[in-house]
This record gives C-alpha cells, sequence and structure tokens, in this order.
C-alpha cells in the first residue's frame, strides 16, 4: 500500500498569505530576525563565479548556457559562501534566487544574506523554502516597478518576508526525504523523456517506411528501386522522382518588402510567421496584423485556402497547411510558400515528406557550413521527392496518419504523466516546507517510487511496463 504525507497532530494560528496555521513548535518571524545581507568583495576576481539559474537554482557559471555579456575582471564582485542566499533582484519573482552551495562570486546586481545563526538552519531546507511557489509569491507581492518585466525585489523588501522555521531535526527530515524524492522524479522524468524521444524517432521511421514502401497489402506498390540520391537511396516501383520546382511555385517574402514596426496594426490581415504553426496548422489566434497595403503590394505570397507553407529560417522545415482562412493573410520573410503547378501532389503527402527523414537527410546533405540554419528557395527547389499517382498518395497519407495516431497516444500520455509528476513534485515541495503536512515516518524508496507512479498516472493510463519494453 502507497504511504501518503499526514498532517501534524497539533498546529496554530498565524497570518501568512501562503498558510493560516504551522505545526506548535515551528517559527514564524521576518526574514530580517533570521539573515543580514552582506556585501564582502572580492580583492582579485579569482573565485568560482556563480549565476542565478530559474531551474537550478545557484550554479557555477560555466555550467549553464550564458549568452550574456563576460567581463574582462570580476575583481569586486560580491563573495557568497556555501549557505547563503543569493537573490536576482529583477527576476526573485520568477525563481531568480536560492541557497548557494559554493564558495564563490555573483554579480554586483545580485544581493547576498547570510545566516545568523547558521547552525539552526539546513541550507537546502531553506532552497526548498525560498524557491517554493508560496515564497515565489511572497517575491511577487514586494517586488515594485512599472513593467512585470523589471520588478525588482529591494534587500529591505525581502529581509520584510515572514520566513517559516522548523526545527533542525524537521528541516533535516524534510531535506532527506525530498532529495531522495526528487531523484527519484528526475530518474522518472528521464525515462519519460526518453520514451518521448524514442517514440518521436519511430514516427519519422515509420513515415519513411511508409513513403517509400507503400502501403501494406499492395505488393505491387512495396516493391523497390535503387536511386542515386544520397537522401533516398530507394524508392518505390510505382513513383517518379521529380524536383520539386518541376512540382511547384516557391515564393517568399524578398527583402526590400521586409516590415517595419508602423506596418503593424491591431486589425486587418494576417502575418503568419513559424511561431504560428502549431501541429501542422496555422494558430490564427497568436498572428499579427499588417496594414491592407503592405498585405498588397506581394501576390505572390497573399495565401489561399489549403496552401502549404514551410519554415526557411531558424527551425526549419517546420511545417502548416493554410485551414480555415478567416481572412486575407501574407507571410513573413521566415516562411516560404509551396503551391502546386498542376496538382501533382497532395499538400498532405509533401507535409509527410517534410517530416520524414528524408527531408532531414536532404538539409543535412545541403548544408553550406553556416551556424545559421537557412532553406534557400534554390536549394529547396531542387529536393527530388518520389511522386506515385494521387490515389497511391491519399492510401499513404491515410497509412501514415493511423499509424501517427497511435503513437501520437503514446507521447500524449507520457506527456501527461511528465506534467502530473512535476505537479505533485511541486505540492510535495508546498506541503512539506510550509508545515501543511510531515515526513512519513515509515518512508523508503521502493514505497516512493510506487507513489511517484501513482502520481504520474492520476492523469495519464500510460502503462510503466511498456516504457521498459520499448526502452
Amino acid at each position: 500500500m502507497a504511504i501518503k504525507t499526514q498532517p501534524y497532530t497539533d498546529y496554530r494560528p498565524v497570518n501568512l498569505n501562503f498558510t493560516k496555521k504551522i505545526p506548535s513548535d515551528w517559527i514564524v518571524k521576518r526574514a530580517k530576525f533570521f539573515f543580514k545581507e552582506i556585501s564582502e568583495r572580492s580583492i582579485k576576481g579569482e573565485e568560482q563565479l556563480l549565476s542565478v539559474s530559474e531551474h537550478k537554482g545557484i550554479v557555477p557559471r560555466d555550467s549553464i548556457n550564458v549568452t550574456m555579456f563576460q567581463a574582462l575582471s570580476y575583481e569586486g564582485y560580491k563573495l557568497c559562501n556555501k549557505g547563503d542566499i543569493v537573490i536576482n533582484s529583477l527576476w526573485a519573482w520568477h525563481r531568480g534566487l536560492g541557497v548557494s552551495e559554493y564558495h564563490g562570486i555573483v554579480s554586483t546586481a545580485y544581493g547576498v544574506y547570510r545566516p545568523l545563526k547558521p547552525a539552526q538552519w539546513n541550507h537546502r531546507y531553506l532552497n526548498y523554502l525560498l524557491r517554493d511557489k508560496a515564497y515565489v509569491g511572497e517575491c511577487l507581492i514586494r517586488s515594485k516597478g512599472i513593467w512585470e518585466s523589471r520588478y525588482q525585489l529591494t534587500g529591505s523588501n525581502f529581509l520584510d518576508i515572514p520566513i517559516i522555521k522548523p526545527p533542525l531535526e524537521v528541516q533535516n527530515s524534510i531535506v532527506e526525504y525530498l532529495d531522495k524524492k526528487n531523484s527519484e522524479i528526475e530518474k522518472f522524468i528521464r525515462n519519460k523523456e526518453r520514451l518521448i524521444e524514442i517514440l518521436e524517432d519511430q514516427k519519422k521511421s515509420e513515415i519513411t517506411r511508409i513513403i517509400v514502401e507503400g502501403v501494406e497489402g499492395n505488393e505491387a506498390l512495396k516493391e523497390l528501386d535503387q536511386t542515386d540520391i544520397p537522401y533516398m537511396p530507394f524508392k518505390n516501383k510505382s513513383s517518379e522522382i521529380k524536383r520539386l520546382k518541376y512540382l511547384a511555385s516557391l515564393k517568399g517574402r524578398i527583402g526590400f518588402h521586409g516590415l517595419k514596426t508602423s506596418d503593424f496594426t491591431n486589425e486587418g490581415p494576417f502575418l503568419i510567421t513559424g511561431t504560428d504553426f502549431i501541429e501542422g496548422r496555422i494558430n490564427w489566434d497568436t498572428s499579427v496584423h499588417i496594414t491592407m497595403k503592405r498585405y498588397k503590394e506581394n501576390p505572390y505570397i497573399q495565401l489561399k485556402e489549403g496552401d502549404f507553407l514551410i519554415t526557411k529560417d531558424g527551425t526549419i522545415g517546420k511545417t502548416a497547411i493554410v485551414d480555415n482562412l478567416p481572412y486575407e493573410a501574407s507571410l513573413n520573410s521566415g516562411v516560404m510558400l509551396v503551391r502546386s503547378l498542376r496538382g501533382e501532389f497532395l499538400n498532405k503527402y509533401l507535409f509527410w515528406i517534410i517530416n520524414s527523414r528524408i527531408f532531414d537527410e536532404f538539409v543535412e546533405i545541403t548544408k553550406t557550413g553556416s551556424t545559421v540554419m537557412h532553406l534557400y528557395q534554390h536549394s529547396f527547389g531542387n529536393f527530388k521527392i518520389p511522386i506515385p499517382d494521387l490515389n497511391t498518395q491519399g492510401l499513404i497519407v491515410q497509412e501514415i496518419e493511423l499509424v501517427i495516431s497511435k503513437l501520437n497516444s503514446a507521447i500524449s500520455k507520457a506527456q501527461k504523466e511528465i506534467a502530473a509528476i512535476k505537479e505533485y513534485r511541486e505540492a510535495l515541495i508546498t506541503d512539506l516546507v510550509t508545515g501543511k503536512k510531515q515526513v512519513p515516518s515509515t518512508y523508503s524508496v521502493g514505497v516512493a517510487e510506487e507513489n511517484i507512479l501513482c502520481a504520474a498516472e492520476e492523469g495519464a493510463t500510460y502503462n510503466a511496463d511498456n516504457d521498459k519494453q520499448q526502452a
């Protein structure tokens, strides 16, 4: 039987934003009675440089991808010790804080706070507490600013936050329990993410197989010929190989038609970008609008119902088919319009080719070595694809969608389990660090794994045994 956390036996009332009671032997005081702000500075700047991560707390700068300015010297940066609280004052409301596990230096823009009586604190409990959603809410309430992106938590405002302090032995038990649970949850998430990778890889393989081999039950279509195309070494005997430029017109927004801020409006024709592509369709609710003048100046990229679109910059190869066109619409510079010349291909068939390994291999081969990915119109026009008759294309599309729907269902269940277990973890941390629940006295790793599985499957019915078999 799964072991669940239970409330403490005795509580006393408190008047906090996130709870109205705490265990009777817990203390609550303003942070200024527990911590002091320090501003010790590095003399040479040779200590380990630390940074604040929204997801990981206080980490070595070289352990994360940082694109911000790198100083020539870190002399005069703030020193912090293991157990110090470090806060990015502009991002405290967004979990931009934590308790350091390291001795090092941090930006002078960060606030550093040290416990007045370090022996009374388990610094890992403090880290769980201050990064909990309840305390992120406290930081938000006390941050000041005109715009959310510029909210700032001053030192005096942080020191005004009420901090709940359990007895040290309780802090220790909470930390031990949460560390073990978090380790198990992270393992669970990694396994699910690996499963999703496997299923996504299987999707690519199945799409490619069906396009090349044809549909089940028609053995004539499954006869293969070798080709001299490096990204498609085999094709079905019934398919012709044609370059895309002989099948479709390829149009995009040309350079001198680039848009300015003044061209955007609150209404009028839609302007489609790759960020509006959701699962092969356009999310009209997220797309911006442009003036009718800018829409009319380029008739070649004025959209029609059923048009095929593909992104050509950044994440290239995202595809969408125009469906339920609500009004006039045009394209931004990162999207290309593919429109059939003589009706030789179904857009859904082309959609699946672009989402197959055939296109992936084509992109790899046509890379120019640039770190900036771009799908050039002339290169895409030379993309060779197999073209069977339209009826066969329709059968291929049906077969792919049948197979993909089953794999998508498995992926969706795994994603729901990941979301459910993350929600469970967040709720568990809040319950324990704020005293709503206590650590089970009979906790063990095996039972914890059972609890984790139950929590994950509450919102999804995916069978964990299948994970092991498929992995």
